[in-house]
């Protein structure tokens, strides 16, 4: 009885027409490295915290080997994909990498050395019509990650205003993922 009662807030709603970054989605595992103010140094993947001895395609290792370069991220949680060989898609590549997401703050002049930052395909007002359009140029022209690997993964868009993201693939976006595989 007391939970109808309870008043509930319907959040307002953001308006779908706004800006939006475009980048690559590449095919890796999600990676993030934690500075604390104290210039506490963790690791962690999608779902927990790693470490060299219990790691995730050993990215763990590689960020304590270039601790003093990821420092320069400052404090905070910085998000990316590790990704090449070895992982997923591997892109035709002879090392493994870690790409950055946040778009706004790191490119390939910030960025520390050690690493890349997810290609930027795209920025403006989001419309379906834009998505479809870099999906078609990364269809037609490969990844802009990794030249010359003709199989991208597809893209992720970020709505600015909502702060959230969508993803869409170049094959099977229609099914849950790993649903073709089971075929």
């Amino acid at each position: 009885m007391e939970d109808r009662l309870e008043f509930r807030v319907f959040d307002k709603i953001a308006r779908l027409s706004r800006e939006c970054v475009i980048t690559e989605k590449i095919d890796g595992t999600n990676a993030c490295v934690f500075i604390g103010e104290n210039g506490e140094f963790l690791t962690g993947s999608r779902t927990r915290w790693i470490t060299p001895d219990d790691d995730n395609y050993g990215f763990s290792r590689w960020a304590h080997e270039h601790k003093d370069e990821l420092l320069l991220l400052g404090p905070g949680r910085h998000f990316g994909e590790w990704w090449g060989q070895g992982c997923q898609r591997n892109y035709g590549l002879a090392e493994k990498r870690f790409s950055l997401f946040n778009t706004s703050v790191w490119n390939d002049v910030t960025k520390p050395a050690c690493c890349h930052v997810v290609p930027v395909l795209y920025q403006g007002g989001f419309t379906t019509n834009a998505v479809e359009d870099v999906l078609s140029v990364l269809r037609w022209n490969g990844s802009a990650a990794a030249p010359g690997f003709m199989k991208p993964e597809g893209v992720v868009i970020y709505h600015t205003v909502l702060g959230k993201y969508f993803k869409k693939t170049c094959e099977h976006d229609d099914e849950p993922k790993n649903a073709h595989q089971k075929r």
